[in-house]
């Protein structure tokens, strides 16, 4: 799937972002975040297992947590065809072990296949991170995110982020 640096957004569906993240451990937020896939018809109910320990066991590597409120989750999932994204929001914040000690509040969540296939490019792959990780050191991107009225309006704020 070729995608634009300027139309990454548009691999944001809003059913598979989430507003409001209430789990109190790491365990828990990776479980509704993978929930939420399957109910968004973006992840199979086969693959969810495999997704909530593979998200686990990343994490017990080293956080994801990456400052500024902000954490970046990021596996390989044998059985997907193309990477899968979210963006969500634990309003409350909660702790991750980030790099600045800060609890984190905006999470994008990226599951994407083992190899490189016509619907996975590696290297475009390393462009979308690198757009993710910009946007996540926005100040004014993370202010507005966590003000947004529902999911349709936090991947408009993507894409205005995109245009600018």
């Amino acid at each position: 799937m070729q995608t634009e640096a300027n139309e990454y957004w548009k691999l944001f569906k809003p059913t598979a972002c989430s507003l409001r993240l209430s789990g109190s451990t790491k365990e828990e937020v990776f479980q509704e975040l993978v929930e939420t896939f399957v109910k968004a018809k973006s992840l199979s109910e086969e693959l969810q297992d495999a997704a909530l320990h593979a998200l686990i066991e990343r994490e017990h590597l080293a956080s994801t947590g990456v400052g500024q409120h902000v954490a970046i989750p990021h596996v390989k999932l044998t059985g997907l065809e193309e990477a899968i994204f979210s963006l969500a929001l634990h309003p409350a914040g909660i702790e991750w072990s980030s790099l600045d000690g800060e609890p984190v509040t905006i999470l994008f969540t990226v599951l994407r296949p083992e190899k490189a296939s016509a619907r996975h490019s590696p290297e475009r792959h390393l462009d979308m991170m690198r757009w993710i990780s910009q946007l996540g050191r926005d100040a004014d991107f993370r202010r507005f995110a966590l003000g947004v009225p529902t999911k349709k309006a936090l991947v408009e704020l993507l894409r205005e982020m995109s245009a600018s």
